[in-house]
C-alpha cells in the first residue's frame, strides 16, 4: 500500500530527501512540500523535471501554516520532517500536531541522505546557526591547499528561485553571482572563497552537483548550514560549537547528531565567552562525543580604522540568520561598538520597513541591531530602506560581503571582518593533519 507523504522543509534539505529517500521509492507518495524559516518560498512548485516521472504535474510547495488541513484534506500517512535549527522541543511540538490531525511523524536519519564521493571529503558543520562555519571553512580550505590539493567546496543548499535554473550551480568569477541571481545570504557564503580562488558548488541535484564537482577536485569540502547534517559522507566531520550558546548544543535539532558525529569538535569565540561557559561545552563535547578532538578557537574582529566608531552613533548590522532562526541577541558588530566606546548603539526597530519590519516581529528576542536580510530583492530595497530611515552617524556591517556594493547609503559605512583563529594547541591544522594521514589521503604532493 503506497503511503501518502508530505515533507516539511525550508527549501534545502527537504528538495534534498526527496531526491535521495522518496522520489524513486515504490513505497511513497509525496503530495506537497510545506515551507518555513525562509520568507517567500512557499506558493510554488517542485517543477516535475526535477521531481521525475513519477509525478507528471510537480510537487506543489505550500506554507507550513496549512500542514494539518493538507494532513486531512489528502489523508496523508506520513509526514517527515526536513530541515534544521529548530529545539528539541519545538520539533515535537510539531510531531504532536502532526499526529493529532492523522499521520505519522519521522526523522529521517542522517546517513540514509548522505551521498558517497569518489574524493575524500571533509566536513565543516555545526551544533547551532551562526557558531563559524564559514570561516572554519575557510581555514579547511587554506590548509588543504597548502598541502597541494586542489579543493572545492560544496555548500549546502539555498535554491530560493526558479529551481530549475538552481539545478548545479557553479561559481568561481563574481559574474557568476549575477548570473544566478543570488540573494544576499548566498552571497555572503560565496564571495569570500570565490575571493581565494576556490570553486562553490551548490544547487537542488546534489548527485549531478557531487559527479560536476568531482571531476576538479582532489578533496571535497561540505560546507553546512545550518545545523543541518552533511548530504555527503564525510571522511572528516568538523563540528562547530559556540559557548554564547553554551548548552545549545544538546537541545537542537540536528545539531546534537553531529555532535556525536565529530570528528574534531570546535569550540570557537572563546575570546569573548564566559569561561564556565567554554568549560560547560567542553564537559558535554567529552560525554557525548568522546572521541571527538577538541580544538578551540576566537574569531577576532579586523576592522580598518576602528576609531571612527568611538563617539558616534552606530547602526549595527549583524548577519541575518544568525539572528533570525539562529537566535542571537546580537553578534560580533555589537561587541565591536562597544569595545570602541561607540556613543550609542542605535535601535532600528522603529525605522524598519516592510519585510524587515515583518522580520523584527516574528523574531522579538533580537536586540537593537539590523539583520542583514535579502532573500528577495524587495527584502533587499526593505534593508537599504530600514538603514537610509534610522538617524545614526556610522553603519557598522558585521556581515561575510561588503554591503556598500549592494546598497545605495546615504550615510557613512564601516565594514567589520572576522576569520578562524586558533585558540591554543593542538590548532586545527594540527588535527586536520593528523587526522588526514591516518586515513592516506590530502598528502602534500611530490
Amino acid at each position: 500500500m503506497v503511503e501518502r507523504v508530505i515533507i516539511m522543509g525550508a527549501a534545502g534539505r527537504d528538495f534534498h530527501n526527496f531526491n535521495i529517500y522518496f522520489k524513486e521509492n515504490p513505497r511513497y507518495r509525496v503530495l506537497a512540500f510545506t515551507a518555513a524559516q525562509i520568507p517567500h518560498i512557499e506558493n510554488r512548485q517542485y517543477p516535475p523535471a526535477l521531481a521525475g516521472p513519477g509525478y507528471p504535474e510537480g510537487i506543489p510547495i505550500y506554507s507550513e501554516e496549512r500542514l494539518t488541513a493538507l494532513i486531512r484534506e489528502h489523508k496523508i500517512d506520513l509526514v517527515a520532517f526536513s530541515y534544521s535549527d529548530v529545539s528539541h522541543e519545538t520539533v515535537m511540538h510539531k510531531a504532536s500536531a502532526v499526529m493529532a490531525a492523522g499521520a505519522d511523524f519521522i526523522l529521517i536519519g542522517a546517513t540514509y541522505t548522505m551521498l558517497t564521493s569518489e574524493r575524500p571529503v571533509v566536513s565543516v558543520c555545526a551544533v547551532r546557526t551562526g557558531c563559524g562555519k564559514s570561516q572554519t571553512t575557510r581555514k579547511v580550505a587554506q590548509i588543504l591547499q597548502k598541502r597541494g590539493n586542489r579543493v572545492v567546496v560544496v555548500r549546502h543548499p539555498m535554491p530560493y528561485g526558479d529551481l530549475l535554473k538552481q539545478v548545479v550551480q557553479r561559481f568561481s568569477t563574481y559574474s557568476d553571482f549575477e548570473a544566478h541571481r543570488c540573494t544576499l545570504e548566498e552571497r555572503e557564503e560565496y564571495e569570500p572563497l570565490v575571493d581565494m580562488g576556490v570553486v562553490v558548488y551548490a544547487g537542488v541535484d546534489y548527485r549531478a552537483i557531487l559527479a560536476s564537482a568531482e571531476k576538479e577536485a582532489d578533496i571535497l569540502v561540505w560546507d553546512g548550514g545550518n545545523n543541518d547534517t552533511p548530504f555527503f559522507k564525510p571522511d572528516i566531520h568538523i563540528v562547530l560549537l559556540d559557548p554564547h550558546r553554551a548548552g545549545h548544543e544538546l537541545r537542537y535539532y540536528p545539531g546534537e547528531t553531529n555532535l556525536i558525529m565529530a570528528d574534531v569538535a570546535v569550540i570557537n569565540k572563546v575570546d569573548t565567552a564566559e569561561p564556565e561557559k567554554v568549560l560547560q561545552v567542553k564537559a558535554n563535547i567529552k560525554r557525548h562525543a568522546p572521541n571527538a578532538a577538541i580544538v578551540t578557537a576566537r574569531s577576532p574582529f579586523l576592522i580598518n580604522q576602528p576609531q571612527r566608531i568611538t563617539g558616534k552613533r552606530v547602526l549595527v548590522v549583524e548577519d541575518g540568520p544568525t539572528l533570525t532562526h539562529g537566535g542571537m541577541v546580537h553578534g560580533a558588530g555589537y561587541l565591536a561598538a562597544v569595545l570602541h566606546h561607540a556613543a550609542s548603539i542605535v535601535d532600528p526597530r522603529p525605522y524598519a520597513a516592510g519585510t524587515i519590519e515583518k522580520a523584527f516581529r516574528e523574531y522579538p528576542h533580537m536586540g537593537r541591531v539590523l539583520p542583514a536580510m535579502g532573500y528577495s530583492l524587495q527584502q533587499i530595497q526593505d534593508l537599504q530602506e530600514t538603514i537610509n530611515r534610522t538617524p545614526c552617524d556610522l553603519v557598522l556591517f558585521a556581515t561575510p560581503i561588503q554591503l556598500t556594493k549592494i546598497l545605495t547609503l546615504n550615510k557613512e559605512a564601516l565594514r567589520i571582518r572576522y576569520e578562524y583563529e586558533d585558540h591554543e594547541t593542538p590548532t586545527l591544522e594540527t588535527v586536520l593533519t593528523v587526522l588526514m594521514d591516518r586515513s592516506q589521503f590530502g598528502k602534500t604532493k611530490p
